[in-house]
């Protein structure tokens, strides 16, 4: 997949991705009150790349290939909705991750970040209320799929553990812990396989059990979102350091401000990227090992390397 087609099929699915959003929006926040809905509409309202609803999309539709089922994509709709659950998640993450307790951001996205405008207290409450209605958008798309119980079961607890203590959670308490202090390499790597690969690891996952995927095939897409994290991971750090705010909708420079340990700081810029190049490649021969033929997938896999923003 060429950068022109794959720039064409990400803004496709980002669109097919909001107007999943919009829907599961209506029917769940709309009903909260408006102490909560205004915060977590106007986070949402930011905008983002969605990638992680993107890949969930991208492996559900490449497993089925793969099994000769490319016919039986019915409920479109359903699952993009159940890959938003996962853009729930990740946009609590944003909120919390910007409050003055933890990285104490003013900008994202080119915007006043959430507790700025709405009040740090406001927008505490708003993010953790993200938390039981990502569960929530997750059952009621999954059962509309007509998933068993069971892969219910897998795809509510995949997402629960990339979100928790042994996930995401459990990665940012890890970056706070390590902040100003010196650590090697492969802490840094342990930090972010939890705070970022887990949330980019389990869409995949998820995709390909909503597909009916073997545990062969799961184990080759979470190896593949693992890798796929830390690239993106890597090409963060590296952005942070050579973005500039207007691209990046967001202060430049905040890892060095908060004494983060980063793999710029730790390998250099081009040994930075050198590495991130090979997280990408490892995550393609995750793929291709398993005979995942997915232009999507591996499309994405490169994309992350070579963003701007």
């Amino acid at each position: 997949m060429n950068s022109f087609e794959l720039d064409a099929y990400l803004a496709r699915e980002r669109e097919a991705v909001e107007e999943a959003r919009h829907r599961v929006t209506d029917r769940f926040v709309s009903t909260l009150p408006s102490s909560l809905s205004e915060p977590i509409t106007y986070a949402f309202e930011s905008g983002g790349k969605r990638i992680r609803p993107i890949i969930l999309v991208a492996a559900y539709q490449a497993i089925l290939d793969m099994m000769g089922m490319a016919d039986e994509r019915a409920e479109d709709d359903a699952i993009y909705e159940l890959a938003v659950a996962f853009e729930f998640i990740h946009t609590y993450s944003l909120i919390h991750d910007d409050l003055p307790s933890m990285d104490d951001d003013d900008l994202r996205r080119g915007r006043p970040t959430t507790h700025t405008v709405f009040g740090v207290p406001r927008a505490t409450v708003a993010g953790a209320a993200l938390i039981p209605l990502a569960g929530i958008v997750l059952t009621d798309a999954a059962t509309r799929l007509g998933l068993d119980r069971s892969v219910i079961t897998d795809l509510t607890n995949t997402l629960v553990r990339a979100a928790g203590a042994a996930g995401m959670v459990g990665g940012q308490w890890l970056d706070l812990e390590v902040e100003g202090r010196d650590i090697d390499l492969e802490r840094l790597e342990g930090v972010h396989l939890r705070k970022t690969g887990a949330l980019l690891a389990a869409p995949a996952v998820a995709g390909g059990l909503a597909a009916g995927a073997n545990e062969d095939t799961l184990t080759a897409l979470g190896e593949y979102g693992q890798a796929l994290g830390l690239a993106f991971q890597i090409a963060d750090d590296i952005l942070d350091l050579t973005g500039d705010q207007e691209r990046l909708g967001k202060r430049a420079g905040r890892d060095l401000t908060l004494g983060k340990v980063t793999y710029p700081a730790l390998l250099g810029i081009d040994r930075a990227r050198r590495r991130a190049e090979a997280e990408v490649r490892r995550a393609v021969r995750a793929l291709s090992e398993r005979g995942i033929a997915s232009p999507p997938l591996i499309g994405l896999a490169r994309h992350v390397v070579e963003r701007e923003h």
